[in-house]
């Protein structure tokens, strides 16, 4: 937790000077003393970011989410998703989770944004979190742009002649 909170106190400049909005998900309440206030000013101070959205978990767990979620739903006769997400997330309207970036060298989503990633693509790699850099996020990117996005429809076919009978 001491490198979240250097990292907060050191990169809430640039993420502002370059229009990203950084949120954090997860449990608060059981974090050490003072990171919670840290999280909070860095996402005060970088609210009006709209180039990215970076969200980052801290003590999350997406079961969790949904099941408060559920909880908080009852009595709502037509729910729609875009109500449901709202009820997940705790925000109006966010998009859907683009590529999620696992670290550590663990190939699952471990509780980790089960709605939002729904059609997220899935990055995995050896590097530990604190020790991830640029290199390594231009690395997911890059692998990210390589990827055609179908959000659950049929890959891009070339249509090839009916044989004839």
């Amino acid at each position: 937790m001491t490198l979240l909170r250097f990292y907060l106190a050191s990169e809430v400049e640039s993420l502002v000077r370059n229009g990203v909005r950084l949120t954090v998900i997860g449990r608060r309440d059981r974090l050490p003393d003072g990171i919670a206030t840290a999280i909070g000013r860095a996402e005060k101070a970088t609210a009006s970011g709209e180039v990215l959205h970076l969200r980052i978990a801290v003590d999350y767990s997406a079961r969790d989410a949904i099941l408060n979620a559920a909880a908080r739903v009852a009595g709502i006769a037509s729910l729609t998703r875009e109500m449901f997400a709202d009820l997940i997330t705790g925000e109006t309207g966010l998009r859907d989770v683009d590529l999620i970036i696992r670290t550590s060298g663990e190939k699952r989503l471990s509780d980790f944004l089960l709605w939002e990633g729904a059609y997220a693509e899935l990055h995995f790699t050896e590097r530990m979190w604190p020790e991830f850099e640029a290199e390594d996020l231009a690395e997911a990117l890059a692998s990210f742009h390589r990827r055609e996005r179908r959000f659950g429809g049929l890959p891009s076919l070339p249509l090839e002649p009916v044989p004839s009978l």
